[in-house]
């Protein structure tokens, strides 16, 4: 089974950066789409950011030009970069990766890593 590893996450200041990291257990270039989706308390949960295999992005409105996706061949990465933070950005961050194999699709979900935005 594919394990999806999250690393990063904590306690930052408004206006201040903070970088995410998730690292599937198998090779990247085996998913169609890696991201993130968020949690806050008593609101569902949302895309903050998705990337393709062909490096396509997507971005929710409230987080486009201040969060950036990016895949890292080396480290066998995905990684969210958070910049400009807001008390808004806090919740619960989930790494999320699908594979498409034999005409069926399989979803795998991180145990997600707290983000807390606060003076």
């Amino acid at each position: 089974q594919v394990q999806l590893v999250e690393s990063g996450g904590g306690l930052v200041q408004p206006g201040g950066s903070l970088s995410l990291s998730c690292a599937p257990s198998a090779s990247m270039f085996s998913f169609n789409t890696v991201g993130w989706y968020r949690q806050a308390p008593g609101k569902e949960r949302e895309l903050v950011a998705s990337i393709e295999a062909d490096f396509n992005t997507v971005y929710t409105d409230s987080v486009r030009g201040r969060f950036t996706i990016s895949r890292d061949n080396a480290k066998n990465t995905v990684d969210l970069q958070m910049s400009g933070l807001r008390p808004e950005d806090t919740a619960v961050y989930y790494c999320h990766a699908d594979q498409g194999i034999a005409g069926n699709e399989y979803v795998y979900w991180g145990q997600g890593t707290q983000v807390t935005v606060s003076s």
